[in-house]
């Protein structure tokens, strides 16, 4: 007879412990967001105390270094301010996906940029990101597109942010992958 107060006790437990998790944003996920995060990851990863959100912060893309001709780079700044008077952090790198109409690309993190490294941000401080880019060809539909938009998520948040492209076309690599890549979070220059 003693076990069912402790069984009870146990499922009761597991239900408390299953509604606290259940406090995810429940955003809508899916456009540009990590689609591969589903379930127990997806929360577990979200609901990282002190995580910074796309709730907590502000966005602010530009001003750009563009591309003047096709075949030059050209970089686009994306800045990252926390909102509140807490710190938050952002470990990895910010999800993006470029649209040129209905058609998207998700960039590749640029060359050495660590999923690992985390980065803090006190109450009120900013740090910036950067998509770097080859300028393509215009009017050349097999070899740029004409990117009309960006959407990106921070590190273990699905909430997605929009934003117009500041830039002209951009180089096409082949059919899945632009000639553009994701930077780490750095510190600005205040």
């Amino acid at each position: 007879m003693r076990t069912a107060p402790t069984a009870i006790a146990a499922a009761l437990l597991a239900a408390l412990t299953l509604t606290a998790c259940s406090g995810s944003d429940g955003g809508e996920g899916g456009d540009g967001g990590d689609d591969g995060k589903t379930g127990a990851a997806a929360t577990t990863e979200s609901a990282r105390e002190g995580a910074c959100t796309a709730a907590r912060v502000g966005f602010e893309v530009g001003p750009s270094s563009a591309a003047p001709a096709a075949g030059d780079e050209g970089a686009v700044p994306v800045t990252v301010t926390n909102k509140g008077d807490a710190a938050c952090t952002l470990k990895g790198l910010a999800g993006v996906d470029l649209f040129a109409g209905d058609k998207s690309w998700a960039l590749q993190p640029q060359e050495g940029a660590s999923e690992e490294t985390e980065v803090t941000l006190q109450g009120g401080q900013s740090m910036i990101f950067s998509i770097s880019y080859v300028r393509g060809v215009a009017g050349d539909a097999e070899k740029s597109a004409a990117v009309d938009q960006l959407k990106l998520t921070l590190p273990g948040d699905s909430k997605v942010s929009s934003f117009k492209w500041p830039d002209a076309e951009v180089a096409v690599k082949s059919e899945s992958t632009l000639e553009a890549t994701v930077g780490p979070f750095l510190p600005t220059g205040d």
